[in-house]
């Protein structure tokens, strides 16, 4: 009987739980997130934003973009989403190969 009781209980308490709360994401700009805003942006807005690129390859259904100058080079990987490619990658780095911060060299590209 009380073994009974004890899961009675249990059961009883178990149902009044709620279901666990999926968490809100989180709304961080874009320019926090380390790609200098770009993730999500066509080809033509960088072109707006950067000028024209100095190379452009497509290989695949993909398309890659490099904005450079004496301060760095930013590589654009786009893919197709719908009717147009958006950014979905940004890799950056020094001439030497250095590792740079992605909104800043967003920034100096922006700049030249």
């Amino acid at each position: 009987m009380r073994r009974l009781l004890v899961v009675s209980a249990s059961l009883l308490v178990s149902a009044c739980a709620t279901a666990p709360r999926q968490a809100e994401p989180e709304q961080v700009p874009a320019i926090a997130q380390g790609h200098g805003g770009l993730i999500g942006m066509t080809a033509d807005d960088l072109v707006r934003r950067f000028g024209t690129p100095a190379l452009q390859i497509r290989e695949g259904n993909s398309l890659k973009l490099q904005f450079r100058n004496p301060q760095c080079v930013l590589d654009a990987f786009l893919y197709p989403d719908g009717s147009s490619y958006r950014v979905t990658y940004v890799d950056t780095r020094t001439r030497a190969l250095a590792a740079v911060d992605q909104a800043t060299c967003a920034r100096s590209l922006q700049a030249s």
